[in-house]
């Protein structure tokens, strides 16, 4: 039997065009399953994991059925993240570009509201947005749902594990009974089956089973290397390496700006690729990168979720993912159209176990690379040289300088072989054929340790003991251990759990279920983050704010009396050093000095 197409499957004859423009051809899994269903009109439960082509599956079927006529909302998506949000009414866009007045509006925070404002009074037919800022516009009037005919959520357990949930349920209940409801998610949690329970009714179940965890097609390896010395090892990769086009994976959107500046002072075609870029900057940059006048993107993981390019032939990521998923995602961009692939980790001696937990979750080994040695570059270099002259030996005019050297061979009495040493010696002064690179040495390996027991699932206090409020976070990854970090923001300020979580795992592309215990005070709040965060990150954390706060990121002492259920909003004692701390000492009298010293550091660890 064969496979089926987008015209088997019903899709209208504008939707056909602008998917073959956009060069689609046949429909993947969870397509061919869905959207028959959605075109029925039936409500719709998907489980598939990100990266199988979930936004086509709800799109197609949901612009088939849309009346041009109508100015108000008709459907309306929730997705986790500004991102995504962005992503998927790009998505909607480009399979809408051949219909006459479509109008699709990304609402999200941080966005200026009165273009969003303004937009929605000149009439909207998809929304797709933040659950926040949806709710704002409810709030405010500003946005009508009477006449919806579709609501999807976009990655439900994702927007669980933001603490987005109970917006998202506020946002369903104002929808109409008569709505159209489709919900895609990877997982099924208790709170996502409550959900399908209320409002998705007898709907119809997709299920895509994710039969291999990686591509097989994929060459894996894994180089470890120190943070300083990241940058020169990429540098050595890139120039032994014969790839095409390349993807280099970075933790934050700020790095991604100084990693591809520092790769273009160094010669290399590369442009970053961030959640900040607008849509038609977006598009050209990988525009750019199809057509080969870029080589390299150097992106972050939601930035570059759909991107779908066959002349990438290389991904290496530069930071590991703390999630294994992304890193299953962040591959599986190379090795397409049934090409090879590689993909390079690097990992630092502190992330040996993320590397094990990476082998683990994709059952796959990744094996250890060496750095490309002084000699390999250079021998590179000679090759690269080599070719190019090779090359312009077919140029037009050559023989004028071949007379001109041939001349000056004979008026300076100079072998014409040291006329070509002499040349050769110029053309390469700004890339040396004969490097001196500096000495790169590889972590020490570190003695196995013992497997640590299973981490506690966090809970979030505030003051005293509450119900937990989101589900259990880093909970499936005991290998991972948590630093404790204090943010100069709270209860005072408005701040909410779902608050610090979004601003972590939006403005730094953390993985929210990396975001552990969350403790909340009068005027800051504690948060527990996984070791070893990179220094470049804790930077810009520093400067992200909550609430319209800045965080004010710091450790603290994961035993100091801070954030500890029970003790109030008591301030962090202070540690005081110095004259201070000898005048301190000297005010204190013996029993009650010694009672003090003995009792120190004694709060319990929760």
């Amino acid at each position: 039997m064969s496979a089926p197409d987008f015209a088997s499957l019903g899709v209208t004859a504008r939707l056909l065009d602008a998917l073959q423009s956009l060069g689609y051809e046949q429909p993947t899994p969870i397509q061919a399953q869905s959207i028959p269903l959605l075109l029925e009109g039936k409500n719709l439960l998907g489980t598939a994991q990100t990266g199988t082509g979930k936004t086509a599956a709800f799109a197609l079927p949901l612009l088939s059925r849309l009346d041009p006529a109508q100015r108000t909302p008709q459907i309306l998506v929730l997705t986790p993240t500004r991102e995504l949000a962005i992503q998927v009414a790009e998505a909607f866009q480009g399979y809408a570009r051949f219909m006459k007045d479509f109008h699709v509006l990304p609402i999200y925070g941080g966005q200026d509201m009165l273009s969003q404002l303004k937009a929605l009074k000149r009439g909207i037919q998809v929304v797709v947005g933040t659950p926040g800022r949806i709710l704002d516009h409810l709030r405010r009037r500003s946005l009508n749902l009477s006449e919806l005919r579709a609501v999807v959520l976009d990655e439900a357990d994702e927007m669980l594990r933001m603490g987005f949930i109970d917006d998202v349920e506020t946002i369903l209940a104002e929808t109409p009974a008569t709505t159209q409801r489709a919900l895609f998610s990877a997982t099924m949690p208790p709170a996502i089956r409550r959900i399908v329970g209320n409002y998705l009714g007898d709907a119809s179940e997709v299920k895509i089973e994710n039969k291999t965890r990686t591509v097989e097609r994929i060459n894996q390896v894994y180089l470890m290397v120190n943070s300083r010395h990241k940058l020169d090892a990429l540098t050595r990769i890139l120039e032994v390496e014969n790839f095409d086009g390349m993807i280099i994976f970075v933790r934050t959107k700020s790095a991604t700006v100084e990693l591809a500046e520092r790769l273009e002072a160094r010669g290399f075609a590369a442009s970053a690729l961030n959640g900040d870029l607008n849509q038609q900057l977006r598009e050209r940059t990988i525009d750019r990168l199809k057509k080969g006048t870029l080589d390299i993107l150097v992106a972050t993981d939601v930035a570059a979720r759909g991107l779908d390019v066959d002349r990438i032939s290389h991904v290496i990521n530069y930071d590991i993912p703390y999630d294994n998923e992304s890193y299953v995602h962040r591959i599986g961009r190379t090795g397409r159209a049934g090409r090879e692939g590689k993909a390079i980790l690097f990992v630092t001696d502190k992330e040996r176990r993320l590397l094990r937990s990476i082998e683990s979750t994709t059952r796959q080994p990744i094996t250890p690379m060496s750095l490309p040695t002084g000699q390999q570059v250079s021998d590179q270099r000679i090759q690269d040289f080599q070719q190019r002259i090779v090359k312009n030996l077919n140029a037009e005019g050559l023989e004028k300088f071949r007379d001109l050297l041939r001349a000056m061979a004979r008026e300076q009495d100079i072998d014409i072989a040291d006329i070509a040493a002499s040349l050769a010696m110029q053309a390469q002064l700004e890339r040396p054929l004969f490097p001196k690179l500096a000495e790169i040495r590889s972590p020490v390996a570190a003695p196995e340790r013992k497997p640590r027991p299973p981490v506690r699932e966090p809970e979030v206090a505030v003051g005293k003991r509450e119900p937990r409020k989101r589900p259990p976070a880093h909970s499936d990854f005991p290998e991972l251990k948590m630093e404790r970090f204090r943010i100069e923001a709270g209860r005072n300020q408005g701040v909410q759990p779902k608050d610090i979580v979004g601003a972590i795992a939006n403005e730094a592309d953390i993985e929210s279920q990396y975001i552990g215990r969350i403790s909340l005070h009068d005027d800051y709040s504690t948060v527990d983050l996984p070791e070893g965060m990179p220094r470049d990150l804790f930077e810009h954390l520093k400067k992200v704010r909550v609430c319209q706060h800045p965080m004010n990121l710091r450790r603290i002492d994961i035993t100091e009396n801070v954030g500890i259920p029970g003790e109030g909003d008591k301030p962090p004692r202070r540690k005081f050093t110095g004259p201070e701390a000898s005048n301190r000492k000297s005010a204190r009298s013996g029993p009650r000095k010694r009672k003090a010293e003995s009792n120190a550091g004694k709060h319990p660890r929760r």
